[in-house]
């Protein structure tokens, strides 16, 4: 029986192990690099026909995850558009990182990498847009702002806005959000869903009412609701902020002797938002007939619901209304905004003649 060669065994299963390191070191070396080649950026991008994808100043690619799309998808889109080298990469990619792509838009600039693309994807990094609802919009206005800034659609804005869903959560005791969205700036995605545009308003309107009027706790829906109708008014007749008190004082003066309010700001509201028609130069006395609840002249008290998205300025007049015995005001200054206000119909005509389209 031979004896076994030690020393010869050795050396064979040295030469194996340096080879098997040899070996492994050149695939990790291939590995390494098929890597750095997949995720590295392919070159300039070369785009076919898509809606979805817009490139700006050669280098800013406006990228778009649509609604319901699955991480294959968005690979392969990438892929024919020169964005990423290989879509299989994408894929694998997508298995070691189990969070699912955001729907969404997106701002990627060029050139990127597969997995920095991805992780923006996953992390919904999405493109935030800057929009403005100025005081005193109403909820068509809104959401013609919206659509114009690609948010969401109008319609789907004005949905939202009546949806009872989100009226039961508010308390809201009208048919619409009308009056409780507050006009603010805003940064939202591009291609928003519609009711969580809705949310976010009316969360900051009662945050911002609490810090205006921390007694607003303390208010039942109906006073809440006639204190908001007010001030929506309010906001449609003041142009100098420190008029705004006077005005709901008169206002507040009006109701408390049953006298109808004729404010021609609800009356522009009958015209506009539901008559349908182009806001008005001048109020004429034939639209102080139209027959509708919103109408103050006809009616006594306030309207059914607010006419406007009120502000901070009018919130605070309408739960701080300036303690007046004014009955009236006028404008008198065109240029800035400034009225007369006065006790009496007498003091008031004195004043100068009446203008229908300025005074209240």
């Amino acid at each position: 029986m031979s004896s076994i060669n030690m020393p010869s065994i050795i050396k064979k299963l040295a030469k194996l192990g340096s080879f098997l390191i040899a070996f492994g070191l050149l695939l990790a070396v291939l590995g390494f690099t098929a890597f750095n080649y997949l995720n590295s950026p392919p070159g300039p991008p070369s785009f076919l026909e898509e809606e979805h994808l817009r490139l700006e100043n050669g280098n800013i690619l406006f990228f778009e995850v649509r609604s319901g799309e699955s991480a294959i998808s968005v690979g392969r889109r990438l892929e024919e558009a020169g964005i990423i080298r290989n879509h299989r990469f994408w894929q694998l990619l997508s298995r070691l990182n189990r969070e699912h792509i955001k729907t969404g838009s997106y701002r990627i600039e060029l050139p990127a990498s597969q997995m920095s693309i991805h992780s923006l994807l996953v992390e919904g990094a999405q493109i935030l847009v800057r929009v403005t609802v100025p005081e005193g919009v109403t909820l068509k206005r809104a959401s013609i702002i919206f659509e114009e800034a690609g948010i969401c659609d109008a319609e789907d804005f004005l949905a939202a806005a009546s949806s009872q869903n989100i009226l039961d959560h508010y308390s809201i005791p009208g048919e619409t959000m009308e009056g409780y969205l507050f006009p603010d700036t805003y940064l939202f995605p591009l291609a928003f869903p519609a009711d969580r545009v809705v949310r976010a308003m009316a969360d900051n309107f009662f945050t911002r009412l609490a810090e205006i009027a921390p007694e607003v706790l303390e208010l039942g829906i109906e006073e809440l609701n006639n204190r908001v109708i007010m001030a929506s008014i309010v906001e449609r007749e003041y142009r100098i902020n420190e008029e705004a008190p006077l005005m709901a004082g008169v206002f507040y003066n009006r109701l408390r002797i049953n006298m109808a309010l004729q404010s021609c700001a609800t009356v522009e509201y009958i015209i506009t938002e539901i008559q349908g028609r182009p806001h008005p130069e001048v109020i004429l006395y034939r639209d102080l007939e139209i027959r509708n609840p919103y109408n103050t002249y006809l009616q006594r008290g306030l309207p059914p619901g607010p006419i406007s998205a009120p502000g901070a300025v009018a919130l605070r007049a309408s739960f701080f209304p300036a303690q007046t015995e004014y009955f009236y005001f006028r404008l008198i200054d065109s240029n800035t905004g400034r009225h007369f206000f006065s006790r009496t119909l007498d003091e008031h005509n004195r004043a100068g003649d009446l203008s229908i389209g300025g005074s209240s």
